[in-house]
């Protein structure tokens, strides 16, 4: 039996992050990818601006809200990384109020 330290992920790709490149192994969602890379906060609220990040990871709640090439709302823990992909930090409710 194979630990899980010696399994293979898959070949490494590269997305960005507010225009920074951040690492993403095939099969994590977007929340793990940043996670990994040591962000743990991508989304500000609409009233104070206060940080969020993951805090379900299951999809109920819309704390770790980001943009994703060009979309708003997109619930990091629910969408898998792609190659290219270009994550934004979402503000507020994400659209040009």
């Amino acid at each position: 039996m194979k630990a899980a330290e010696d399994a293979d992920a898959g070949r490494a790709f590269a997305m960005t992050f507010d225009g920074h490149p951040v690492e993403a192994l095939p099969g994590r969602t977007i929340a793990a990818a940043l996670w990994a890379a040591g962000i743990t906060s991508w989304r500000t609220t609409r009233d104070g601006g206060r940080p969020r990040g993951v805090f379900c990871g299951i999809g109920v709640c819309f704390d770790c809200l980001v943009t994703v090439n060009g979309r708003p709302n997109q619930r990091a823990c629910l969408v898998p990384a792609r190659p290219g992909d270009d994550v934004r930090t979402q503000r507020g409710t994400g659209h040009a109020d």
